[in-house]
């Protein structure tokens, strides 16, 4: 499917002019809420709405100066959305936090108090959905996760919002079968039927022994190759130095990523700073330590594509 202006404005709004997206993640609630928690030594349910939106807050404010977008969602992050940079652009998360568990696979849902033109009437210049997805399990909610992308996809387009889908593959007891699972998700979601602008996906081969980086590098490609649409990478809580040797690797390889949508690998060593000392000491640790996280990713996509590239354009739409 050709990109509408309206989209292709809206993802000029979320890139570097050179068409690198260098994206901040924020929209983390249970996750969150659970850590705070544990830092706090309360129950999740304790942890005021409030602690939320300012660490949210600060985050924002500190680090969208040096990125191109961010990922929000609308229950804790509009005060942030609001305090972001004026020229960083906006994502929002469109499911609900959690997957259902009281049926087989993983199945995601969209908050009901959300629509595709709701979350553009926010602000925002994308709306992103996560799924979970794993094509060896249930049937039934492997096919209620594609219609549920179909869906979301189809509404996106008919209001002109740019969709971002984000896909964490799981595996189902064997360790070694992410690479396939990886590969196979990028393939099966970057079809036109999807309508996808932007997918927001796992490194195929995560740190460990499992792979030797010859391997990695291999199939980092692969998953580069089969991909119809432009994608971005997820840090998936590793450090910054691992974070940035997987870029590394990516670019070397020769994988035609255009950015990355990055969270906790640039502000998770925030957290235990602002549960035992507030928000005065989160702002000065953000205004150094975190500076120099994103600075750090920022300086390793230096050999990103711009993601009109992955569109068959030489130039921006």
């Amino acid at each position: 499917m050709p990109l509408s202006a309206d989209k292709a404005r809206r993802l000029h709004a979320l890139s570097t002019p050179s068409g690198i997206i260098a994206a901040a993640a924020l929209d983390q609630r249970g996750g969150l809420r659970r850590t705070l928690a544990d830092l706090t030594g309360v129950p999740p349910e304790q942890v005021p709405a409030a602690s939320m939106e300012e660490f949210k807050t600060e985050v924002s404010r500190a680090l969208t100066p040096h990125a191109s977008a961010i990922l929000l969602e609308h229950e804790y992050g509009l005060a942030a959305a609001a305090a972001r940079h004026p020229d960083c652009g906006l994502i929002l998360a469109y499911e609900s936090s959690g997957y259902d568990k009281s049926r087989p696979g993983r199945r995601m849902q969209i908050h009901e108090g959300l629509s595709a033109r709701r979350v553009a009437a926010l602000g925002a210049h994308a709306a992103k959905l996560l799924v979970y997805y794993n094509p060896g399990d249930d049937a039934q909610a492997m096919d209620a996760t594609r219609a549920l992308v179909e869906r979301v996809g189809a509404e996106c387009a008919g209001c002109g919002i740019a969709f971002l889908l984000e896909i964490l593959t799981y595996d189902l007891g064997d360790a070694s079968a992410k690479p396939r699972l990886v590969i196979e998700a990028m393939r099966e979601f970057s079809q036109p039927v999807y309508c996808v602008d932007l997918l927001k996906v796992e490194f195929p081969c995560p740190p460990g022994p499992l792979w030797s980086r010859q391997e990695t590098m291999r199939l980092t490609r692969e998953a580069s190759d089969v991909c119809a649409v432009p994608f971005i990478y997820l840090s998936a809580g590793v450090d910054n130095d691992v974070f940035v040797e997987q870029l590394q690797m990516a670019a070397e390889c020769g994988s035609e990523f255009s950015g990355v949508l990055c969270g906790r690998a640039t502000w998770k060593g925030g957290l235990p700073v602002y549960a035992r000392h507030g928000a005065g000491a989160l702002e000065s640790w953000l205004s150094g330590e975190g500076v120099a996280n994103i600075a750090r990713i920022n300086t390793a996509l230096a050999q990103a594509r711009p993601w009109w590239g992955k569109l068959g354009l030489v130039t921006a739409p």
